[in-house]
């Protein structure tokens, strides 16, 4: 069976409930005055191809699951079809910045970028949380702005990086294609965490490994998950083409990372 289709990420949700694991959105992790004793934040960063997302959200509406879809402002991504029918679904809403980026480092414009990017957003959804964008390709961390603003200032409670405690809460993302990917990844990875949790044994390639590893009892008790729905596909063209352009960014951002 092929990996990272809709079909495998399907069955991954399915054995994650009938492991015991609640999912839930960012906004509900925190804003919840008891979160459940197992739990998966399931983040999903809408990088292109939005419709996509919409398919995924489909699969998630059909097994109850609350998840979290991050949009960036650009046209690839930025689709207002696809998140106002996403939050007529009842899922999350959240902007997936890259101000520092697209203000070419400028922090002051974008500040103000970020601002009127929010707004826009809002239109739509109310907002509460936000998500940087790696840009891996860009010699900017879009994080830094808020090393000279406070995005709560803007009404926003929390950022993934910033506002989840990873010491009680492992992480795993597709970045790369792979669930390995921190050897590949520019920005989206937990440095600072993940030699313990290879120590530990928490290394999963595939999508069912994790599956696996659910079925068995041997994933943490507290996980947040990202997905990229472009990745997903259950057409064997568009997958075959996802996974030939992604290996060819791997091998560009190995180089990048060392």
């Amino acid at each position: 069976m092929r990996d990272f289709t809709l079909y495998k990420y399907t069955g991954l949700l399915r054995q994650l409930q009938q492991a015991g694991y609640i999912m839930l959105s960012f906004e509900d992790y925190l804003t919840m005055s008891d979160v459940p004793e197992r739990f998966v934040i399931l983040r999903h960063d809408i990088d292109k191809r939005a419709n996509q997302a919409l398919l995924m959200a489909t699969v998630e509406k059909e097994l109850g699951a609350h998840t979290t879809y991050y949009f960036r402002i650009v046209p690839e991504s930025n689709k207002l079809d696809i998140i106002r029918k996403l939050a007529a679904m009842g899922f999350e809403i959240g902007y997936h910045y890259e101000d520092v980026t697209i203000c070419n480092g400028n922090i002051k414009e974008a500040a103000r970028h970020f601002e009127d990017s929010l707004a826009y957003f809002r239109q739509y959804y109310p907002v509460k949380t936000v998500c940087m964008h790696g840009s891996p390709r860009s010699e900017y961390d879009n994080r830094d702005l808020w090393k000279h603003y406070d995005y709560h200032v803007y009404g926003i409670i929390g950022e993934p990086y910033f506002d989840i405690d990873f010491s009680n809460v492992f992480y795993l993302t597709d970045t790369g294609r792979r669930w390995d990917g921190y050897n590949v990844s520019v920005r989206d990875k937990i440095p600072q965490y993940q030699d313990q949790w290879i120590a530990d044994g928490l290394v999963y390639h595939t999508t069912d490994d994790i599956i696996t590893a659910a079925k068995e009892g041997r994933l943490p008790m507290h996980i947040m998950m990202t997905t990229h729905p472009q990745r997903w596909l259950d057409n064997m063209v568009l997958w075959c083409y996802e996974l030939m352009r992604q290996s060819l960014v791997n091998m560009v951002k190995r180089f990048m990372t060392k």
